[in-house]
């Protein structure tokens, strides 16, 4: 990575550091769960930032990968297994060290999947899902494709709404934390939960998470790949015509902003503790959307502020029952006065045009 790039992600991991010193020496730690989650929820937004703003591919339903991602975790790590202990799928399950027993809040014995195994198979349904939604959906354009994408995320909400497996309404709950270090000799493990003694802990891996997502990325569209990318959201016949496979690429970076959704699912629901479908709604997509556009959507970086910023507040209730509304507005808003983000716009013009309208009506 270049100098230039280097000092960017520097600074972002010092306010980190930062924000963390300040709310635990000023007693507001509380804050650092609504930027934990923010964190996940950037995951998402910087993903999808890629596929829209340099691929130039909409997608009106990453709320389904997220959602995908989240109970699929969710289902295996809860789901009891040991009235099937017998059966010839549990018993290879077993012999694959992919099992783990427990005990539930009431004391009961539990066999569920163990939550590494469970994020691996998460992630993979959602990238295999993603890949054979990817290859008839790419073909399409513009609105086209974000009503068929559109429809994808309705097929999962209504999927998680209506089976019992998944909790219907309800969702899923008691969902355990996930040890993704154990303890070693004197050092304490690394696990993600909602747990106030891990607070301080599960803030620092979410960021982690975010920033090694961040900097992937940035790699990624400073390279062959990303200036290909940058060529098929300028035109795609001009890309096809200096040989680049625009299929392969679309449907590449479609799956990666798929696992990427998934992944922050995984984590954000055991750091819930449970999920609801909710997440997997049309106005989380929608929201999702709104986040990129209003960064900039070939603005990593902008999406990633405006993303955390804007989330941040939503988590806080500052918006309060108008929270969907307000980001269809601000979705609405960014298209029509500024498309390429709101950190693009040229503050000095936007006064001196108020200036110039001021001085216009004075002199009537």
């Amino acid at each position: 990575m270049r100098r230039s790039k280097f000092l960017p992600i520097a600074g972002i991991v010092i306010l980190v550091v930062l924000v963390q010193i300040l709310t635990t020496t000023t007693g507001t730690q509380y804050y650092l769960t609504q930027l934990t989650m923010a964190a996940y929820y950037g995951l998402v937004i910087i993903g999808l930032s890629v596929l829209m703003g340099y691929a130039g591919q909409i997608s009106i339903g990453h709320a389904g990968f997220f959602a995908i991602g989240g109970y699929i975790g969710a289902a295996l790590t809860t789901h009891n297994l040991l009235a099937m202990q017998d059966s010839g799928m549990v018993q290879w399950l077993g012999r694959l060290g992919v099992l783990m027993a427990g005990q539930d809040l009431y004391g009961e014995q539990l066999l569920v999947v163990s939550p590494w195994a469970a994020c691996i198979a998460a992630v993979s349904v959602a990238a295999l899902i993603a890949f054979v939604l990817g290859i008839p959906v790419l073909k399409l354009k513009g609105h086209y494709l974000a009503m068929a994408t559109l429809g994808f995320g309705t097929i999962i909400y209504r999927i998680v709404l209506a089976s019992e497996y998944f909790g219907e309404a309800d969702g899923i709950s008691e969902v355990p934390g996930f040890t993704i270090l154990p303890a070693l000799g004197g050092l304490g493990g690394l696990t993600v939960s909602g747990s106030f003694d891990h607070r301080v802990e599960n803030y620092y891996i979410a960021w982690a998470m975010l920033i090694i997502g961040l900097v992937l990325l940035l790699n990624l569209i400073d390279s062959r790949v990303g200036r290909a990318l940058r060529a098929i959201h300028g035109s795609e016949e001009a890309a096809e015509a200096m040989g680049i496979d625009t299929a392969r690429f679309k449907l590449n970076v479609f799956v990666l902003s798929a696992v990427y959704a998934a992944l922050a699912g995984v984590f954000l629901t055991h750091y819930n503790g449970g999920i609801g479908p909710s997440e997997a709604s049309v106005m989380k997509s929608v929201r999702y959307v709104a986040l990129v556009a209003v960064g900039g959507m070939a603005n990593l970086w902008g999406t990633l502020i405006m993303g955390v910023v804007l989330t941040f507040l939503s988590l806080r209730g500052i918006f309060g029952s108008y929270d969907d509304a307000v980001f269809g507005a601000i979705l609405i808003l960014v298209m029509l006065f500024a498309p390429d983000g709101i950190l693009s716009l040229n503050l000095k013009a936007l006064l001196a045009r108020g200036k110039r309208k001021s001085t216009d009506l004075e002199g009537r």
